[in-house]
């Protein structure tokens, strides 16, 4: 066992591989064994990364999830922000120009909308729930924009950890309602052309939710949703700490 395990945390990220592809491969199993594929495996693929992680954290008293055990560092790597915006831009690049260009101005007013629709909700919440300050307000406003959007703007405008981190909770709430209701309301939104999916993935924003959610209801649109959310969220890393935060700090 000792010689097993060296060997694992000498090949960390291939190790790392490994874990994400067993619980992977778990996630989708039940998908189609439990939910005959209704409730998507992405979807609950995260919900058994987050469920791992806080047991992880029970166990180790760390704050990186299971990469806290020697053994699995590589998800560390794996999961850090370099593979991930590399997955995402890798997605992108199967859309055609062509259908790209022909979304044309509501492909661009859906970014706008999606990212002020989504901030402003998430600031009414906050304000619900007793958050007066502009920093939190905006902070948890960003979180619901995307899960990346928040903790870059909680950086930038100077928020508390512990509003950071909600912020993150808040836009992974999101991503998994998107992914988890996406094939349920195609039919009845029209979700069923790269057009629609370029829209789609503009106002909705939260690039693995709308990833996921595609890939239930046509993995073919998968490219065209990805696009338009990769701009979403860098639109929101740009607008949010900056018009957004000195919008928020004028009315309050």
């Amino acid at each position: 066992m000792d010689i097993l395990q060296e060997i694992l945390i000498a090949n960390n990220l291939i190790t790392a591989f490994v874990f994400v592809g067993i619980t992977v491969f778990i996630a989708y199993f039940l998908s189609e064994r439990l939910t005959n594929g209704k409730f998507h495996g992405s979807a609950i693929a995260i919900i058994l990364g987050l469920f791992l992680a806080y047991i992880s954290g029970l166990t180790t008293d760390g704050q990186n999830g299971v990469a806290d055990f020697a053994v699995l560092t590589g998800v560390g790597i794996l999961g850090g922000s370099m593979l991930r915006d590399f997955a995402i831009v890798a997605t992108a690049y199967g859309a055609k120009l062509t259908d790209l260009k022909a979304s044309g101005f509501a492909g661009m007013f859906s970014l706008i909308i999606g990212v002020v629709l989504s901030f402003s909700l998430g600031a009414i919440v906050a304000i619900l729930f007793g958050y007066h300050d502009p920093i939190s307000i905006t902070t948890l406003g960003a979180g619901s924009v995307t899960f990346v959007v928040g903790p870059v703007t909680g950086s930038a405008i100077g928020a508390s950890s512990e509003v950071i981190a909600l912020s993150i909770a808040v836009g992974l709430v999101k991503s998994i309602l998107v992914m988890t209701v996406t094939p349920i309301v195609a039919k009845t939104i029209g979700l069923d052309n790269p057009r629609s999916a370029i829209v789609f993935g503009g106002i909705m924003g939260t690039n693995s939710g709308v990833a996921a959610g595609l890939a239930a209801v046509d993995p073919k649109l998968v490219p065209y949703g990805a696009m338009t959310a990769t701009f979403y969220t860098a639109l929101g890393c740009l607008i949010v700490p900056s018009v957004m935060f000195i919008l928020i700090d004028f009315l309050f």
